[in-house]
């Protein structure tokens, strides 16, 4: 489907960079993989703290009040929520990362930290999430870039698009 196809444009973890990091015991969690692609940024608990790029929007659960600060947020991560949840919805639609519903986290907005089994984010430490997986590790991930060059199959398609777009071919029928 064509979401299929919009995940591969997206930047995902590196993966040797990010089996270190589970190696390292720096996976703190897993939710939902509530929108596709890969970000690491500044833990923020606040909409009003929200200021900076390179940040992670870390929330119990997002609602419309919250907008301000999603949409300046690299990621969002919610501990609370399901696939068709506010967080999940928005972040789709804006082609965000996101993980919701990591129920491992206790997100505690109010004091700006996060906690799980002992570790304790505080606000401004370094996150990263995979929306791809729902995976939450502690500190940074290095990203790597879609190579589209290396995706035969992708390379097909959008040469097919690409003729279509220019009149080269003729537009496919279906016979009944």
């Amino acid at each position: 489907p064509a979401n299929d196809l919009t995940q591969l444009l997206l930047p995902r973890f590196d993966e040797e960079a990010k089996k270190q990091a589970a190696e390292q015991g720096r996976l703190l969690g897993k939710g939902l993989n509530a929108s596709p692609g890969a970000a690491s940024g500044r833990a923020i608990f606040e909409v009003e703290t929200s200021t900076g790029p390179g940040f992670i929007l870390v929330r119990p659960e997002t609602s419309a009040d919250d907008m301000p600060g999603i949409l300046r947020a690299a990621a969002v991560l919610t501990s609370r929520g399901g696939i068709t949840s506010h967080a999940a919805v928005v972040t789709r639609g804006l082609g965000k990362p996101a993980v919701v519903g990591c129920t491992e986290l206790k997100v505690d907005a109010h004091s700006r930290r996060m906690s799980v089994d002992g570790t304790t984010v505080n606000e401004g430490d370094e996150i990263s999430i995979d929306g791809f997986t729902g995976e939450v590790f502690a500190g940074h991930i290095a990203t790597v870039d879609p190579d589209v060059s290396s995706n035969a199959e992708l390379r097909t398609l959008l040469g097919w698009a690409d003729e279509l777009r220019r009149g080269e071919a003729p537009l496919p029928t279906t016979d009944a």
